[in-house]
């Protein structure tokens, strides 16, 4: 019974050791190529980050990143502080501001169509 156990222990340490090393060898590719996304990424996110960060303080002549971040975060104030001092519930809320839309965009197709007829591009 000893010998038996002995045997199976043997064989099952070796499947083990040779199922541990297949994976290894697997392991050290898939490394290899994780260190090489990784790197390409950590290269990219840095490149981006310092184009940002130059923009930020005005060392290139492109201010759009800096528009876009002061456009969203008036946004996200004014929306911010809509919510904290709204008079109406939050159904009268979208009722008003998908009316005030809704007018906003008429007054753009009413502007656009009076541009067209002076321009003479109307029904074109």
């Amino acid at each position: 019974m000893r010998n038996r156990n002995k045997t199976l222990a043997t064989v099952l340490l070796g499947a083990g050791a040779y199922l541990l090393e297949s994976i290894r060898e697997r392991m050290a590719d898939n490394v290899q190529d994780w260190r090489e996304r990784a790197r390409d990424t950590y290269e990219t996110a840095s490149d981006r980050a310092s184009r940002a960060s130059a923009a930020l303080r005005g060392e290139e002549e492109s201010h759009i990143l800096g528009n876009a971040v002061a456009l969203l975060a008036g946004v996200g104030i004014g929306v911010g502080i809509g919510i904290l001092v709204a008079p109406a519930s939050g159904e009268e809320t979208r009722r008003n501001l998908s009316d005030t839309v809704r007018e906003f965009g008429d007054k753009v197709r009413m502007r656009a169509q009076e541009v067209e007829k002076a321009t003479g591009t109307y029904g074109q």
